[in-house]
């Protein structure tokens, strides 16, 4: 075979004949004959003793399956006698896959679907490909030893290495993800901080008593800030229970059909249609409990946006509003509302702190559903290590075109 063409991971190789032959694309390849260093003695000798074939799996050429059979020289040393095989860039000692091989497999595994669509797309079995995940993740993984100041922590459903939950820790101002701990339990995460979060001074996570006695203990009171969507849909939660209390009182047919249109009550109201109003409407007017509530939920609407535009500096004002916010819940009565302002009084300072340092926890969310994408198209991992590396590898190389040695 001669031509010019520089294949990939053959660029050392002098190719001596090309053919289809048992379902492969067969190159019958050898390297060019020079002096080597004995390994025993160290003297530089150019006999060869013998040549050996050797078959190796390739990666695909012109979208056929590829195999290298390898004329492997053996060289001996002319003094101490010494038998040794010659260097080669093909394939590692004791393997039967190319090193080119072996560099695309690990490409797809950072990039690609799961273990085993990657073994179907490279004709090997997925235990191959899982060992050769477990042998390049650790070397490529850039492990996290020092916490930034800022950081976010929220809990995702993994269902993996025996816990339901596992628990990101995140850097909301590069917007990338830190490390995931194995669970959510409160001593977990309080370890984790103790070893790494000696220079944590701001905390952005979700309204959980586990994440803040932890953050607490392990940081000595850091401030901590209260992601604005899981302060938010208390209001929203408070609605739905409201609403699904009255339809019950509805005839059959409305009762059906206020279910169906439910999301026209969490909606903005500049935003319904035509017909999603008269549908808004037709149903508030059934019922002053459900009236009531949908006015309460536009006001905290009204509040939050308002207090999105004067943060950061105008917190005086912020506080002042949600305190008549306050007042206008309790002289609704309406109980579902009533324990949304228990929950609000309980956590007023991490809710003040969202505005006052304009964090969230919007990326962490953006973070979990990918991590939830690669759960599923995986079915599920039952290894908690190889769970998390692929996560982490995923977000650390996705913006890359990585060459895995």
């Amino acid at each position: 075979m001669n031509s010019n063409i520089s294949l990939p991971g053959l660029e050392a190789c002098i190719i001596t004949e090309s053919f289809n032959s048992e379902g492969y694309y067969q190159l019958h390849v050898k390297l060019e004959r020079k002096p080597h260093s004995c390994p025993r003695c160290g003297q530089w000798t150019d006999q060869v003793h013998e040549y050996r074939p050797q078959k190796i799996k390739h990666t695909q050429i012109f979208s056929r399956r590829t195999k290298l059979i390898y004329r492997k020289r053996r060289y001996v040393c002319g003094d101490c006698k010494k038998r040794f095989y010659e260097d080669n860039s093909i394939v590692e000692r004791y393997q039967r896959q190319s090193i080119e091989f072996k560099q695309a497999i690990g490409i797809e595994l950072i990039n690609g679907k799961n273990f085993k669509d990657v073994a179907a797309r490279f004709d090997t079995s997925p235990t191959t490909v899982m060992r050769r995940f477990d042998q390049i993740s650790f070397s490529m993984l850039s492990e996290t030893k020092q916490l930034p100041e800022v950081i976010a922590i929220d809990e995702y459903k993994g269902d993996t290495g025996g816990e339901k939950y596992q628990t990101v820790i995140a850097d909301p101002i590069e917007r990338r993800p830190l490390d995931i701990l194995k669970d959510r339990k409160k001593e977990t995460v309080k370890e984790y901080l103790r070893q790494h979060g000696d220079n944590v001074k701001v905390v952005v996570m979700d309204m959980s008593h586990s994440f803040k006695a932890a953050v607490d203990q392990a940081l000595g009171g850091p401030v901590v800030v209260a992601d604005r969507f899981h302060f938010c849909r208390y209001i929203y939660w408070a609605l739905e229970r409201v609403r699904r209390k009255v339809q019950n009182d509805f005839d059959d047919y409305d009762r059906k059909k206020c279910k169906r249109m439910r999301h026209v009550f969490y909606k903005h109201y500049e935003n319904l249609t035509d017909r999603q109003l008269w549908y808004l409407n037709y149903y508030l007017e059934k019922s002053d409990k459900l009236k009531n509530a949908y006015q309460l939920k536009e006001a905290y609407r009204l509040w939050f946006k308002t207090a999105k535009r004067l943060a950061p500096n105008g917190l005086k004002e912020i506080k002042e509003r949600h305190y008549q916010y306050y007042d206008l819940v309790k002289s609704s009565g309406i109980k579902e509302f009533e324990k949304v302002i228990e929950t609000f009084q309980n956590w007023q300072k991490e809710i003040m702190n969202s505005f006052g340092l304009d964090l969230h926890n919007g990326f962490v969310e953006g973070i979990n559903n990918q991590t939830k994408v690669i759960k599923r198209n995986a079915f599920g991992f039952k290894r908690f290590d190889r769970f998390r590396l692929k996560i982490l590898l995923h977000h650390q190389y996705k913006h890359f075109k990585v060459r895995v040695a």
